[in-house]
């Protein structure tokens, strides 16, 4: 399910950067949203031996998916913001 998690992130970054002011930066998150995605799926892809492709659970320190899905995208959105506040402060369009 991080996969799921990851891509509806994907696509509403998408869908916001089509609206949004460009000072946001919101290509920014798409394309590492959209990276995320695609190295998941790869992994998942790589990772395939049988079974469900799409698992509800982990058997590593976090045991839901969804909750992992969100673990890491806590990471890119943090640096998106810093890149966001940077670009703002540098008079960025």
């Amino acid at each position: 399910m991080w996969l799921i998690t990851t891509l509806i992130a994907a696509i509403g970054a998408t869908a916001a950067w089509m609206v949004a002011p460009k000072k946001y930066r919101l290509d920014f998150l798409s394309i590492m949203l959209w990276g995320a995605s695609i190295m998941i799926f790869i992994d998942h892809v790589l990772g395939y031996s049988g079974g469900e492709f799409l698992e509800m659970s982990t058997e590593g320190l976090i045991t839901n998916s969804v909750v992992l899905g969100i673990a890491m995208l806590i990471p890119i959105f943090i640096i998106w913001e810093i890149a966001a506040i940077i670009s703002i402060k540098k008079g960025g369009k």
